[in-house]
């Protein structure tokens, strides 16, 4: 009977921990830097595949190795970049015209009509809501239709 309840344990773990794994959640990250090389492969001798040019831009984290992260970006380029040039996730793209809200709600004042594929860095998110900033302006955007992570 103890070797039943054993055996029962093991399954009901290992079960776990596959659920656990096939739940993960994406990774986004940041760019570090205004200008950050995009390589072939993990190493520093690699060919530069191509080079963003934006601060803050969020990529998806898709693999890593050693000191380097294989990302994918909102329009599904993908290479490896060290990880001295990125930061943990602070910024989105929002993939639909947005309005921005003074305070985070409908009923708040409107600010002005952000236009789809902005970029937004992120201050702090309540609910459905974030406090963002851009080039001139700083307000509240709804959360749903993003490229990027919110915590």
């Amino acid at each position: 009977m103890l070797l039943i309840k054993k055996f029962i344990i093991l399954i009901l773990l290992s079960s776990s921990i596959f659920f656990t794994e096939s739940k993960a959640e994406d990774k986004f990250l940041s760019l570090k830097n205004n200008i950050v090389n995009v390589r072939h492969q993990p190493t520093g001798n690699s060919q530069i595949k191509y080079i963003y040019k934006k601060i803050n831009l969020p990529v998806k984290q898709i693999d890593k190795k050693e000191n380097y992260s294989r990302i994918i970006d909102l329009k599904n380029n993908s290479g490896w970049i060290h990880s001295s040039q990125l930061k943990p996730s602070n910024s989105i793209i929002i993939l639909e015209d947005k309005i921005l809200f003074k305070g985070p709600s409908n009923f708040s004042k409107p600010i002005v009509r952000l236009e789809e594929g902005r970029l937004l860095v992120v201050n702090k998110c309540k609910k459905n809501w974030c406090s963002i900033k851009t080039d001139t302006y700083s307000g509240w955007v709804k959360t749903n239709n993003i490229w990027g992570s919110i915590k």
